[in-house]
This record gives C-alpha cells, structure tokens and sequence, in this order.
C-alpha cells in the first residue's frame, strides 16, 4: 500500500514492533483524513448549491477523486515503482485541483496532499509542488469569495505546517532507523563476540589436551619403548619366553604411542591439521578472493619456520577475523597478508585498501562496535605478542601482530 509514512518492518526487538503499530496509525490516519474531508467538502457543496450540473459534477469529480486515491493507497504496485505514484500522484492532484475550481470547499483537501507531495517527491521538488498547491488554494478561493486575510494566511499556515510536521518526522524516522541498526550491529557483534570466544576457548582446551597426551602418555609410551628395547638387548640368547613377551608389550607400545600422536594431530583445527600455517594462510586468502572478488595476496618471508601450535591458531584466527572485517566494513579491492620471521618475533600484517576508519573507534562503544578487534587483541596480549592499528579515513588499513619467539617450543 503506497503511502507517505515510511515502511518500518516489524521484528522481535522491543522497539520495533511499537514503531510499526505507530507508522500503521498513521497511515491510517492520513487516509482517513483524505477522504473524510473530501466527503465533508462534497457535503457542503450539496448544502450551499441547489441540485444541478454543478452538483453533479462535483459529486461525479469526488467519485472519481476517491476511487483514484483509494486505488494508489491500497495497491503496492504504486509502492514500488516510482513511476507508477508519480502517475497517480498526478491524477488525484489534477482531479483535486479540477474539483476546487468548481468549489473553494474542496481546499481542506490541500492539507493531506502536502503530506503526499512531500513524501513521493524529493528536495525542493516537494517543497515547489507544495508551494503550487497553496497558491492555487489562495487563487481559487479569492476567484470565489474575493480577497480576505483568512484566505491567504490560512493555507500558508497550513503549508508551512505540513513541511515542518513532515521534515520532523523525517528526522526521526531516519534517527530511528540508524539507532535500530546499531542496534542490530551490536546484536550481531555479541554474537560474533560469543562465538569467537567460544571458538578460543576450545582452540585453547584443545591445545592444552594436545600438549598433555605430548607431554605424559606419548613421551612415557617412548620411555617404555626405549626400556623394552634395552630389556630385549640384555636377555641370554636361550630366553625366548621372555623375549617373546618383550616383544609383544613393545608391539603394544609402539600402536598405543602412534594412537596418542594421532590424538595430537587429531586436536589441532581442521586446516592446521594436515597443513603449514602458510598453507592454511593460502587457502583463507584463495577462499576469501573466490568468495568477495577481494584481490588477495599472500607474502612469506624467507626464513619462516614451524611455529608453536598456539602461535598458528592464534595467526591464524586473526588473519581470519581481520579479513572478515575487511570484507564487510573497507570495501577494499586489495588485500595483502604477510608472514615474516625476525630474530625475536614472528610478524603477521594485513593491509587492505579500504575506505579505512579511525582507529580510535576500535573501542567498545555504546553502538556495539569495536569488539570483534578488542576479543582479537586480547588474544594476541595473552600470548605476550603486540597488535597495532594504522588507518586513516579514505587510506585504506594495515593491522599488524608481533609474538615473541623468547622462550617458545616450537
């Protein structure tokens, strides 16, 4: 149904559902209003004229009037195709200006259509619409009843009215629609928030579980190897009985020590599973250029070698949350990761060609941003490491992290 009150979907926000119920009144109301004073216009001209042609016609010129409007009003072709409500938009404003040259009544009528001029037109286009209205207005009624005050002053009140009521409006329905998608973008935030957290958490119980069956069940199962061996070696050559049950606890051994390693490997992310961290990189940048149209490079340094585990999950999660942000918020065409390798640290920076930001706003704010960088940095300071943020509104962004090699077991 087209009409001059904007369409404000309704969801499961607490706001929302009450704005729609508001908009739905209004249009309501502004309907109503149309065509209730076209019925009272149409009444008066019946009471102060005899029945005759002029009658007719203006029972005839309503008739049509209201079919014209109800028609736009209640059919959503003319809500979504702009040509289609300035056409009807043109009818009901030519059969209500015919309808007010036959009767100055017809002017209350004006009021309601300053509303639909001002919602279907743009700029100073609704703005001059408006102003031909009420200056037909003003025309007709002098033509009929002669110059007055009351005539003039009345619809330029009346005009001036509409424009304010209707800019205000506009001003807080588009405040309404910017707080309702910060709130959305914090309600998504959160989420991202919880489920990164949640991903850490497991990535880091994992490890410690990997690091656990590494550092007790698989390296006693090597010692008892070792001892089994040595027990072997040591026994006269005539001990078969022995030997044979050496043996078998070292076969024993030996496939329980391969399922523990197993175990390991098993507890790492799927792409870190059978792959480097540069492999997994690769495929994140191949992915991402196949999936947005982003140009994706990858660049690692000569030098760079195995890393601690939780070093390349943690690489990892970042080079995967920073090209998330790249694809939703830069609208970057390039995006450039590089892996490097110093004497005390392991680098990893991200440059995209984005519209860029202040890197100020990175931090939690009332709107809901600036979390999914501060959950990132977090992670990256609990491993002793660095994260810094260099971005200039319109010169794209480079992230860089840094984790110190000092005293890590790759």
């Amino acid at each position: 149904m087209l009409s001059p009150v904007p369409h404000t979907p309704t969801t499961s926000n607490d706001d929302r559902p009450t704005a729609g119920v508001i908009l739905r009144l209004l249009r309501i109301a502004l309907h109503t209003g149309f065509v209730l004073l076209l019925a009272i216009a149409t009444t008066r001209v019946f009471l102060t004229h005899s029945a005759g042609p002029a009658s007719l016609l203006a029972l005839t010129g309503s008739a049509l009037l209201a079919a014209a409007y109800l028609t736009g009003a209640t059919t959503g072709r003319t809500q979504h195709n702009r040509t289609a409500a300035m056409t009807w938009l043109a009818i009901v404003t030519a059969l209500w200006a015919a309808l007010l040259v036959t009767s100055p009544d017809y002017s209350w009528v004006a009021f309601p259509l300053f509303f639909l001029h001002l919602h279907l037109l743009r700029g100073w286009h609704a703005i001059t619409a408006v102003a031909a209205i009420t200056g037909l207005v003003i025309t007709t009624q002098t033509l009929h009843t002669g110059f007055a005050t009351g005539t003039t002053i009345g619809p330029l009140i009346g005009a001036a009215s509409a424009i304010v009521i209707a800019r205000g409006y506009q001003a807080i329905y588009h405040e309404s629609r910017r707080r309702q998608e910060l709130i959305d973008d914090l309600t998504r935030t959160r989420s991202e928030l919880a489920t990164t957290q949640h991903q850490a958490g497991v990535a880091a119980e994992r490890e410690r579980l990997a690091r656990e069956i590494h550092d007790t069940l698989a390296q006693g199962l090597s010692s008892i190897i070792l001892l089994l061996r040595a027990a072997d070696t040591a026994l006269p050559p005539d001990a078969d009985k022995a030997r044979s049950r050496i043996t078998e606890a070292e076969r024993t051994a030996t496939d329980n020590l391969s399922e523990a390693r197993r175990f390991v490997r098993d507890l790492r992310p799927p792409s870190l599973t059978e792959n480097s961290l540069p492999q997994a990189l690769e495929r994140l940048c191949r992915h991402t250029e196949h999936d947005t149209g982003i140009h994706c490079h990858l660049r690692i340094d000569e030098g760079t070698t195995a890393l601690p585990a939780t070093y390349e999950i943690a690489l990892l999660r970042a080079a995967q949350a920073t090209l998330s942000n790249v694809t939703r918020h830069a609208r970057a065409t390039t995006a450039v990761i590089t892996l490097g390798l110093l004497d005390t640290e392991v680098t990893l920076d991200i440059y995209d060609d984005g519209t860029g930001f202040d890197p100020d706003t990175t931090r939690p704010r009332d709107d809901g941003s600036g979390y999914g960088l501060l959950a990132l940095h977090e992670r990256i300071t609990a491993l002793g490491g660095r994260m810094t943020i260099e971005s200039t509104p319109g010169h794209g962004t480079a992230v860089a992290i840094g984790l110190p090699l000092t005293g890590q077991d790759t």
